[in-house]
């Protein structure tokens, strides 16, 4: 079991001010200028100090994350093996494509064999390009060899000082986007403090490095930029085609560095679908951003050999649905309340349907079953019948895909950044209420437009779609751990927009009946910076003590097992164990494995249950049969999984198993009433008794305190 401990040696570490408004020159104070050419050159200074700002910041995150990887693992002084060991489960899997094209004789040898892969899936060739979203791994081997960098850089450190470069760019863009929002790069530097100092909940970089999320999220954060540009009024349209280009190179790359992808663009799309119903974003924008959506992901298709999960997924189904209803119901915006109302549920309930027909018409022509376990998850997660299916109860069990923990908000309130969140998301959200109300009636009375003339300045299109934005992926985050991290930084950007927004602090003061030009700007400057000192002076010395303290990667028995394998073993052995040990054995030792973490493939998702059945109870002879059809030479047991503590009783790998199988669990505890008692006991326990029932078909060939392996005999 992977452990970090405290190193025993010590080793020193290495580690536009605003947006233009009505009145187009105006200074911070907000005073007007009486020279425009004053007010250009303070616009063009504080354009280049903002970006200085956020150029530094970006930069300063890269070397922090940088410095706390280093400090966590020693990894300039660990062995290499340690270091491939370091990436665990999937992470492990997506490096050791870098590491075999880095390896490979040529380029074009090394995407012949990812494209002819067989030591993946054994008795399997498939197409790495295909099946998984490692195009990044492709594009950076190839930059390696390219670049006379070989005798200055090892590969490793070329890949993960790429990845802490992207964290540069990901802060850099959430400063953008909040500098856009607000008009002031004070903004922008209080979202990228926010995100530092929430970093335990903003990213987890520094311990997952290869994972995809850690590649695809700075790309996302560029598209965000990019439509928030997008929704502003009165662009050029030079400025408007070179934008949607820019959204359009962010959304292709998000979409070719994760599998999820599809699903984060769904809601983005859902964002865009409420708001373009609500009349509040301009529709011929809205309709762009649905085509670039679409065209981006189906050229990641392309890419992919026409991935047939990309072709299924919902978000096309769903884009071409509201294009169709759109062009039948030409009149969606016309009418009075009650008739726009009308009209609007049948919009909904139009698209609602044709998404689902044309999704249920595409999986059906392509016979794609490839995301049912996604579909089987969330049906057993949010309460529609309980299920015994492996695959669902897998995700179910694992606390990464249950809902965010309460402590998570304790975190986010000691940096007030939810306290600030939540002030700037109620405001926000009330004046959305109005104006959303008063688009759908259409009431052209003065006495009305005067009553939420407040309320309109503060909810311009950019700003409508970062709150709907924040409110669906909050959702997302609170139903599943794992995607907190597409909110948490969101949140940063929204807090921080809302405290330097002019149009926020003018409606409450307004409403106060305190409102002057003069007040509205000095607490829109003094309140982000008594914010940023209070995080400074709270959060400074907490981050200089957690870089000063040094730790090391210490897993003896993982290090041991990797290299008995590559010692003890032919180079074309086959191995069977658990899908997130079986990812090291790939990158460690590059011997063929029988499953892996990947479980985007029906076919994978039944090998590798029918593989665990080594944890569950099964006869030494159905256990051997199942592992020679896949063609095993060595299996992996783990007494971390076959003894496991670490989940409840319901919960525990060998728990699943049996309930999937029929049989009664272990320990005490209530069980289905239809469930049975086995006929065999427990496979990896029985299997250490040496009995001649299993001897017969399997011999020890290597053990420590934490993994036994046994080679498989070879019966005819």
């Amino acid at each position: 079991m992977t452990t970090i401990r405290q190193r025993r040696v010590g080793k020193g570490t290495e580690a536009a001010e605003d947006q233009p408004s009505e009145e187009t020159n105006v200074k911070p104070d907000g005073k007007i200028l009486s020279d425009p050419t004053g007010g250009k050159l303070w616009n063009i200074l504080s354009i280049i100090v903002g970006g200085i700002v956020a150029i530094s910041l970006g930069l300063l995150t890269s070397v922090y994350v940088a410095t706390l990887h280093e400090n966590d693992l020693w990894f300039s002084n660990i062995k290499e093996v340690e270091r491939e060991i370091s990436f665990r489960t999937e992470c492990g899997l997506y490096y050791s494509y870098y590491k075999q094209m880095i390896q490979a004789a040529s380029i074009q040898q090394g995407l012949h064999g990812l494209v002819y892969d067989n030591k993946t899936e054994s008795v399997r060739t498939i197409n790495i390009l295909e099946r998984m979203n490692v195009y990044q791994e492709v594009f950076l081997s190839i930059l390696y060899r390219i670049l006379p960098i070989q005798q200055y850089l090892e590969p490793v450190y070329f890949y993960i000082y790429t990845l802490f470069g992207l964290q540069a760019v990901y802060v850099i863009a959430l400063y953008v986007t909040s500098w856009l929002l607000s008009g002031t790069w004070l903004s922008g530097l209080l979202a990228a403090c926010w995100y530092i100092t929430n970093r335990v909940d903003t990213t987890r970089v520094e311990f997952t490095i290869p994972l995809r999320e850690n590649w695809a999220l700075p790309f996302f954060a560029i598209q965000i930029a990019a439509i928030t540009y997008l929704l502003r009024t009165h662009l050029q349209p030079v400025q408007e085609r070179l934008t949607l280009l820019a959204v359009f190179i962010a959304t292709f790359l998000f979409s070719l560095t994760w599998q999820f992808n599809q699903f984060m663009m769904l809601i983005q799309a859902l964002a865009l679908f409420i708001l373009d119903c609500l009349d509040m974003l301009p529709t011929a924008k809205v309709t762009w951003l649905y085509i670039i959506q679409i065209s981006g992901l189906l050229l990641v298709c392309v890419l992919q050999f026409f991935n047939s999960m990309i072709l299924g997924s919902l978000l096309i189904s769903f884009n071409v649905s509201v294009l169709i209803a759109r062009t039948i119901q030409k009149n969606l915006k016309k009418g009075g309340l009650l008739n726009r109302l009308g009209k609007l549920i049948l919009h909904v309930l139009l698209v609602l349907c044709l998404t689902l027909l044309i999704n249920k018409f595409i999986k059906k022509i392509l016979n794609l079953e490839s995301d049912e376990h996604i579909f089987k998850f969330l049906k057993a997660k949010f309460g529609f019948g309980a299920t015994r299916d492996f695959d669902a109860n897998l995700y179910l069990c694992e606390e990464a895909f249950g809902l965010l923990p309460l402590n998570t908000f304790s975190r986010l309130s000691s940096t007030l950044l939810f306290y600030a969140y939540g002030f700037v998301l109620f405001l926000l959200t009330v004046a959305a209420v109005i104006v959303a109300f008063r688009n759908l009636s259409g009431s052209n009375q003065v006495q009305l437009k005067e009553k939420i003339e407040e309320y309109t300045v503060t909810l311009k299109p950019d700003a409508a779609y970062s709150l709907v934005h924040t409110v669906l992926f909050g959702c997302l985050a609170l139903s599943t751990m794992r995607m907190k991290y597409l909110w948490t930084s969101h949140m940063c950007v929204f807090a921080s927009f809302g405290l330097c927004s002019t149009e926020v602090w003018k409606l409450i003061l307004k409403c106060l009946h305190l409102y002057t030009s003069q007040r509205t700007q000095v607490i829109k400057y003094s309140i982000p910076i008594i914010t940023l000192l209070y995080i400074s002076f709270k959060f400074w010395p907490g981050i200089m003590d957690e870089l000063s303290e040094l730790r090391e990667f210490y897993d003896p028995d993982t290090v041991e097992l990797m290299n008995w394998i590559k010692s003890n073993t032919p180079n074309t052995a086959v191995f069977a164990g658990s899908m997130q040990l079986l990812a090291g054995v790939k990158l460690c030792t590059g011997r063929t494995l029988t499953n892996h973490p990947h479980y985007e493939d029906k076919n994978l998702r039944e090998r590798t249950k029918q593989i665990y059945q080594i944890y569950a109870k099964r006869s030494p002879g159905d256990v051997y049969g199942i592992l020679r059809s896949f063609g095993t030479d060595y299996v992996i047991l783990e007494d971390s999984i076959c003894y496991e503590r670490r989940h409840s009783r319901g919960c525990r790998l060998r728990d699943l198993l049996d309930v999937a199988n029929g049989h009664i669990m272990d320990g005490l505890g209530e069980n289905e009433p239809d469930l049975k008692p086995s006929l065999y006991p427990r496979f990896c326990e029985e299997i250490k008794k040496n009995l001649p029932s299993y001897t017969m078909h399997f011999t020890r060939v290597f053990q420590n305190k934490t993994f036994h392996v046994y080679k498989l005999a070879k019966h005819k």
